[in-house]
């Protein structure tokens, strides 16, 4: 029997989607999104949970998860044993932070711009212990070397404080703006510096190649449900053997808690059968179940492999042409607005970019930022604004298009700039940047005339 053809990407990929037909999705990234057929595996598999709830939470539900994570693990080249699941990377993050344990002459260090969520979590662990919690301030564009060099010094800077730098978190991919972070090179970095490198990949798996037998970070975690097509929300929290015994508990403390020596008793798990041969470590078994939660997301990730193979012709077809249309929609908008992509300065004619080798792309909108009066006007923009006007600006952009053209794209100021950011996805087309282009350059010809 001949085996089915993939469907071809764009418009003709929409029909395995759940999308309302007049709703135009060109924000994939933050939310994520998922086909039909990975809909249909999890409503199965919460009718079997519902069926006999017992015998699917402490029986079958195990077993399944251990699937998942097999597919996981495979994806990420990694051994199935240092791979487990959380809600989301903000909970990935936050996990491998408080088992961390920082002590008062420790020092974290991370990147501006950092996801709002990591920033404000990091912000509450200091209400809770007296940790130091240093930033690499800059803004985009930068070149890697220019971000190396304020990373080193931000590290020397709080040793001369006399303290010790525990570990630095960064992005595979940052948020906003959307562009690939160089977290490569700064695994390598740390492991130099003797600092424990924490990724937060929340847009990393099914987005751009990962393989933790080559890059070897300490701690990294992502998201499934984004770019990976499970349903919301199942993310992939990796943590090396040689790292697994700083994991003593979960998000909230559960069934799996590891106490340390000399803690006070605590009764055995009643999810386990006590007189079953152990089959997981104490790593796994922490992290399998973490209160009663609806953890059917994670346990898609076999259907999702399936459809990405089958439906979409494996993982290297789906990443480039989803950093293919990403990039040609991005250079489309900058074309119709007269403004640039972000990427790093400098770059030569025919000269690849590292920040836009991934399927998020940042675009600049005509609009300037400057609290300070200025002399004239920035170049090439339609009207500079005041920082608290620049919000009410992009809070209408983004208000707009959903009401008026129901659609989204994130808009907002980084440096003294407007920008957008892009998702392309194996559903979109150029023609459907094109499209956006014109909106944009529309709303932002009415915020210079004031019409806001």
């Amino acid at each position: 029997m001949a085996t089915a053809q993939p469907t071809p990407f764009g418009k003709p990929m929409l029909k395995h989607w759940l999308f309302d037909p007049s709703y135009k999705n060109l924000n994939h990234g933050s939310f994520g999104a998922h086909p039909a057929p990975i809909r249909d595996a999890q409503r199965a598999f919460l009718d079997i949970a519902d069926l006999r709830p017992d015998p699917y939470i402490r029986k079958q539900h195990t077993k399944l998860l251990e699937k998942a994570r097999q597919g996981v693990a495979t994806i990420i080249n990694a051994p199935k044993d240092e791979c487990v699941f959380v809600k989301n990377a903000t909970t990935g993050v936050a996990t491998v932070l408080y088992n961390l344990n920082f002590q008062p002459n420790e020092a974290l260090i991370y990147f501006e711009p950092v996801y709002g969520a990591v920033e404000k979590g990091i912000v509450s662990m200091q209400e809770h212990s007296p940790f130091k919690a240093r930033k690499v301030n800059f803004h985009y564009p930068i070149t890697q070397d220019e971000l190396e060099r304020r990373f080193r010094e931000t590290v020397t800077r709080a040793r001369a404080e006399g303290l010790t730098v525990r570990a630095a978190v960064f992005d595979a991919i940052v948020s906003n703006p959307g562009v690939r972070f160089p977290f490569e090179k700064f695994v390598a970095i740390c492991r130099e510096e003797g600092i424990l490198s924490v990724i937060d990949g929340a847009h990393g798996i099914g987005q751009i190649p990962l393989d933790m037998s080559v890059l070897q970070p300490d701690f990294l975690t992502s998201n499934c449900h984004k770019w990976l097509y499970t349903p919301r929300s199942a993310a992939v929290l990796y943590i090396p053997k040689r790292n697994q015994h700083f994991m003593r508990s979960t998000l909230p403390t559960s069934w799996g808690f590891i106490p340390a020596a000399g803690s006070a008793e605590t009764i055995a798990s009643v999810l386990q059968d006590p007189t079953a041969a152990k089959t997981q470590t104490p790593f796994e078994e922490l992290f399998e179940f973490v209160a009663t939660s609806d953890d059917s997301a994670y346990i898609c990730v076999e259907a999702a492999l399936k459809f990405r193979k089958e439906v979409c012709g494996g993982e290297e077809a789906i990443m480039a042409y989803c950093q293919k249309v990403a990039n040609e929609g991005a250079d489309a908008i900058a074309s119709i607005l007269g403004t640039e992509v972000l990427q790093e300065p400098g770059l030569k004619a025919g000269e690849k970019s590292m920040m836009r080798a991934c399927a998020l792309t940042t675009v600049r909108l005509p609009i300037a930022v400057a609290d300070q009066p200025a002399d004239s006007m920035a170049s090439g923009a339609l009207v500079t604004l005041s920082s608290s006007e620049a919000s009410r600006a992009f809070a209408f952009i983004q208000r707009t298009l959903i009401e008026k053209y129901d659609t989204f794209v994130p808009t907002f100021q980084h440096g003294p700039w407007l920008w957008t950011r892009l998702s392309g996805q194996i559903y979109v087309e150029k023609s459907d940047f094109e499209w956006l282009g014109g909106i944009l350059r529309e709303l932002c010809e009415q915020i210079a005339r004031n019409e806001y």
